[in-house]
């Protein structure tokens, strides 16, 4: 059981931290309707997703994908990402080095 709270992040969408080490973070999000959006975004951090349940339509630096369960992708550096809910469900992100913004 994790030690940090679920946020709301975007309507239908919670992030909950799994796990953190200055070099490293497991952070579970949970869509829970269809439609849901993780808005387009940047960070200066490594992100790998791995899509638990749930199906998706990423966008990475303008390139849509749709991905569903047992899929994963690594999101580079400073690469414009976000994505819309098809079928509610869970993303597991890592992120290197740790996202402090999330704590």
């Amino acid at each position: 059981m994790s030690k940090f709270p679920v946020i709301n992040t975007d309507p239908g969408v919670t992030r909950q931290v799994l796990a953190d080490h200055p070099d490293l973070m497991l952070v579970a999000f949970n869509f829970t309707e269809k439609g849901a959006e993780g808005a387009l975004h940047s960070h200066p951090h490594i992100q790998s997703t791995f899509v638990k349940s749930g199906h998706y339509i990423f966008t990475i630096n303008g390139v849509k994908t749709e991905v569903g369960p047992g899929d994963s992708f690594v999101i580079p550096t400073n690469a414009e990402h976000g994505c819309v809910c098809v079928e509610p469900g869970t993303l597991i992100d890592s992120f290197t080095p740790r996202r402090d913004d999330f704590l």
